[in-house]
């Protein structure tokens, strides 16, 4: 995928601004950055929305219980519906992850499916937290994705000490879900080099924030106009 023209590599990324000090300001300026470098989506916290600025052809992603995922799970479905009643057509939903750790699988996959029974016609992407969990965990996090139908499993928070997204764990996940779910790559993915290296693993979407630096500066700059 070393090939991949910015506008060819934009069309991965879902322009995302999750700061805590995140302004209404702030997130227009990332919907006319993300319009103008021709992203696939931008991923706002769910108070932020509605958006005013014009999405153009932009998909809207919120996130929820993020980024600790310790929330009832009655409460991760109430605030994707609301997400979704704003204008989210995605939903990125973080795990209780000290439950995986645990082994309660079971508990994992019934808080996936209340959020996915929440929201019947938006995208749902689960967040494993990958890099505080061992390959066996990784796959169970996969599985229990997968039978609560989920649309896609996505590594990380960027918010986690453990780490973000690698090209070990987005590797592993795409074996587990094969063709049937998508892979998110995200958290720490700063550079080209990295962006391309997540999506030669199978990540099939990325979670970037400073995109402009992913795409080039110069090489966005020179076709801005087409985007």
């Amino acid at each position: 995928m070393s090939d991949l023209s910015p506008a060819q590599l934009a069309q991965y990324i879902d322009h995302t601004v999750l700061k805590t000090d995140a302004s209404p300001a702030d997130i227009a300026a990332a919907i006319a950055e993300a319009r103008e470098l021709g992203t696939y989506a931008v991923c706002f916290s769910p108070n932020m929305l509605p958006v005013d600025a014009q999405l153009g052809d932009l998909n809207l992603a919120a996130v929820v219980g993020f980024p600790s995922g310790k929330h009832l799970s009655s409460i991760k479905a109430a605030e994707a519906a609301a997400a979704v009643a704003a204008g989210a057509n995605e939903i990125d939903m973080v795990i209780d992850i000290g439950a995986l750790i645990a082994g309660d699988i079971e508990s994992v996959e019934n808080d996936i499916r209340a959020v996915r029974d929440a929201i019947p016609g938006a995208l749902l992407k689960v967040i494993i937290e990958s890099a505080a969990l061992n390959d066996e965990q990784i796959e169970q996090a996969c599985r229990a994705s997968m039978a609560a139908d989920a649309d896609y499993v996505k590594t990380s928070t960027g918010f986690h000490p453990a780490g973000g997204a690698s090209a070990h764990a987005v590797r592993l996940m795409r074996s587990v879900v094969g063709d049937a779910l998508g892979v998110k790559a995200s958290g720490g993915i700063r550079t080209r080099d990295q962006a391309i290296e997540m999506i030669d693993a199978g990540a099939s979407r990325l979670g970037v924030s400073g995109t402009r630096s992913v795409l080039g500066r110069e090489l966005v700059g020179a076709q801005s106009s087409s985007y």
